[in-house]
């Protein structure tokens, strides 16, 4: 497990969780949610945080040298509002990788599969690192893929939404057609779910709501760092085929009759 560390782009996390900054009560319970969780990139919302670094700001309470900041693009419906969300993240010094959003529905935040495809392409071709969030569609994972995107993040489940994974076998059929890592992005309500993901070989799980909302922020931060873990030990270690009826666990040769 030493040596199982997930790349994108060349660049080596040895967490596969990846942990969104919005919603928490407060700025120091975000901050030890990040703590316990163990992750190292950590979301954050261009359109949502203070890019004045002479006012107070939720990125005073993050650590740049110890968190990869991934900006996104949240809000975001346009194609072109996408595209100068990520320019403006990138030219305050946030990052050149960018958790790209295009949301074509407001009240499910389904993404819009034409303008994150035209999103992706402009942004790849402006030296972007481009993680785009999209929905659990072997298709559109292709063609962002082949778009240049250097991970797709399918959903699990509605943002915020706590459902779990509600199409394993599509997400699944993703990791296996898709030679660029696979992130589930949205819907893990708990523990169970992210270990759930890990299980079905993708390459790492993105949350906010299931850890900023939860009783406990920073106990449930702790408890979705060892889910995603135990998921990708479990994936490794490959379980054993699903039967129909019984199979003893000891050997029936050699019983004494």
């Amino acid at each position: 497990m030493a040596e199982d560390t997930l790349v994108i782009a060349g660049r080596r996390f040895s967490s596969r969780l990846f942990l969104g900054t919005g919603k928490y009560k407060d700025n120091e319970t975000m901050a030890a949610a990040l703590e316990a969780s163990g992750a190292e990139v950590i979301t954050v919302a261009v359109r949502r945080v203070e890019l004045d670094r002479s006012k107070a700001s939720m990125l005073d309470f993050i650590d740049p040298k110890r968190y990869f900041l991934l900006p996104n693009t949240a809000g975001c419906t346009t194609a072109d509002e996408a595209v100068r969300t990520a320019r403006l993240g990138r030219e305050v010094g946030l990052s050149n990788w960018v958790k790209l959003e295009v949301i074509g529905d407001d009240r499910t935040l389904f993404p819009d599969n034409e303008g994150l495809l035209e999103a992706t392409r402009t942004l790849v071709k402006e030296g972007f690192v481009v993680l785009p969030y999209t929905n659990d569609d072997l298709v559109n994972a292709k063609k962002l893929r082949d778009a240049g995107a250097a991970a797709v993040m399918p959903l699990g489940a509605p943002i915020g939404s706590g459902m779990g994974i509600q199409n394993p076998t599509s997400i699944s059929i993703i990791k296996e057609f898709l030679d660029v890592p696979v992130i589930v992005d949205a819907g893990v309500g708990t523990a169970s779910d992210a270990c759930r993901a890990m299980e079905l070989g993708v390459d790492g799980v993105l949350m906010n709501t299931g850890v900023a909302s939860a009783r406990d922020a920073v106990l449930m931060a702790a408890a979705m760092n060892k889910a995603v873990r135990a998921g990708r030990e479990a994936f490794l270690a490959g379980r054993i085929p699903m039967k129909r009826y019984a199979t003893a666990s000891s050997p029936a040769e050699g019983l004494v009759r």
